[in-house]
Parts: C-alpha cells; structure tokens; sequence
C-alpha cells in the first residue's frame, strides 16, 4: 500500500499545481481545463497500467508518455483557441513528443526489453507506481506550454518567445542527433561490449540529456512572456527536467550501470576523466 499511497501523493500534488496555474477564463464544463487535463494524463497511465500489467510488458510504457504529451497539447490547443504563442509552444512539444515516442518504442522493439522494467513488471505496486511516475513527468514537464496555450492570449511573439525556440531547435537537435548516433553505433556488431566516445558522445558523457534539458528551457523561455499569476508556478517544469535527469533516474542510473560494466576499464576511465559529464566541452571553459 506504501507504493499506492505515493502515487495518491503524486496526483494530488499535480491536481494541486494544475489548479493554482490554471488561466482564470480557462474552464472545461465548469472547472478549471489545467488540472482536469492533467486528471486525463494520470487517467491513460493506469489504462497503460492495466494493460502492460495483464501483459507482463513494457514495450508501449515509453510510447503511451510521448503520446500524453501530444495529446494534451492538442486539447489545450482546441479549448484555448489562442494565437501565434500557443501554436508555436503546441507545435514545440508535439514534435519532440512525437520524434522520441517513436525512437524510443522502436528501440524497445528492435532490443526485445526495456531492463529498467525486468523486475518491476512482475510487481504490481511498484509497476503501478512507475506508472504514475510517468503521470507526474508529462504533467509538470509540459506544464508551462499547456497553461499559456490554455490562456489562448494572441499576442505577437515576442524575442524571449523567439530565444526559446532557438534554444528548443539547438536541443532538439542535439538530442535527436545523439540518439542516432548511439542507435549506429549499437547496430555495429563490432562495437558489442563497447562504450560511445565518438560523435556528440566525445564531447559530453549524455549529450542527448544536455539536448532534452537545453529544449525544455527553451519551452519554458517561450511561454514566460504570456504568463500572468499563478501562471509563474509552472516555470518548474524545466527545473523538474534538470532534477530528474541529474538526480534521480537518468544520469545517475546510467553512470552506476556504466561503471559496473566498464569500471576497470582503462579506456572508459580516460573517456569519463576528459569528457564533461553533461554539458558539452565546447560550452565550457
């Protein structure tokens, strides 16, 4: 019950966040559209949920969050009815969700298993929690694009809203191209066994987190001048990427797992002394 009652914990800090950021005009029958939309997010978790736990399978985990994500940009997109901003912030968080959605369920097909999930599938509670999880990472990530798109505001972009987008092409990119990368050189058998040191992955050890970070600060730096209020609550939504990806399960995970593989490694241990853990050698002194 422990690891239910965590994912009650998590949806009521959501609803809660989604109601003090929601735009004042903004309702869906009644109530405010934010925290409803984000009632949905948690909604289609628990149906993944149910699935993938009848199914012992992760494979569609990955590719039902990205689709959250488009999903509720759409919604936002038709109850706000905005202009240029919430079309460019729409249009930002849809082709990102749908270029890793589709990257990382065909990952997950080509390799046959996500090993994150090769214990948890077989334990309900904690599957469930991981699930809600999910919940939790669409909801506060895309929380700065959905309250401005749901504000509908039709004002002229401005250069902040034309910064951003710049930042969220360069990380877009960057992501996009390590992940290529790293698929190339996985597919070659040559390389089985190896770490990536070539590439973007030469200049920093997850370069394809640099990119998700670097275009969720941009999306973020795009809404910011249509944000009013409570509006403002939801510049956590970049935070929370950076503190996910450093602190909990991307980066660290990762860096323990690479260890355990290649500790004694005398090359990898070269690679991590002179490649920057995150950000990219050529923006550092």
């Amino acid at each position: 019950m422990k690891f239910v009652g965590i994912a009650g914990f998590l949806v009521f800090i959501t609803l809660g966040l989604g109601w003090l950021a929601n735009p004042p005009m903004a309702l869906l029958m009644g109530w405010p559209s934010l925290p409803v939309i984000f009632a949905v997010i948690y909604l289609v978790q628990w149906l993944g949920f149910l699935h993938a736990w009848y199914h012992k399978t992760e494979h569609f985990y990955d590719l039902i969050g990205s689709c959250s994500f488009a999903c509720a940009v759409v919604v936002a997109l038709w109850l706000g009815e905005g202009g240029p901003l919430p079309i460019l912030l729409g249009t930002m968080v849809v082709v990102w969700a749908l270029r890793l959605g589709s990257f990382l369920f065909l990952r997950v097909r080509e390799v046959g298993e996500d090993q994150r999930f090769r214990q948890l599938k077989h334990l309900p509670a904690r599957f469930f929690l991981v699930w809600n999880l999910q919940g939790l990472w669409v909801s506060l990530t895309c929380a700065a694009a959905l309250t401005v798109i749901l504000s509908g505001t039709s004002e002229p972009l401005t250069p902040l809203s034309w910064l951003g987008f710049g930042l969220w092409c360069m990380g877009l990119g960057f992501e996009a191209y390590a992940d290529h990368q790293k698929t190339v050189f996985r597919r070659n058998a040559a390389n089985h066994g190896k770490f990536i040191s070539s590439g973007l992955w030469s200049l920093s050890q997850h370069p394809n987190y640099f990119g998700e970070i670097l275009l969720w600060v941009g999306v973020a730096l795009a809404a910011l001048p249509a944000m009013a209020g409570g509006q403002f609550l939801t510049l956590i939504s970049p935070l929370f990427v950076i503190v996910l990806l450093t602190r909990v399960s991307g980066i660290p995970t990762l860096v323990q797992k690479a260890k355990r593989q290649w500790g004694d490694d005398r090359d990898y241990q070269a690679y991590v002394k002179r490649t920057p853990l995150l950000i990219p050698k050529l923006l550092r002194r």
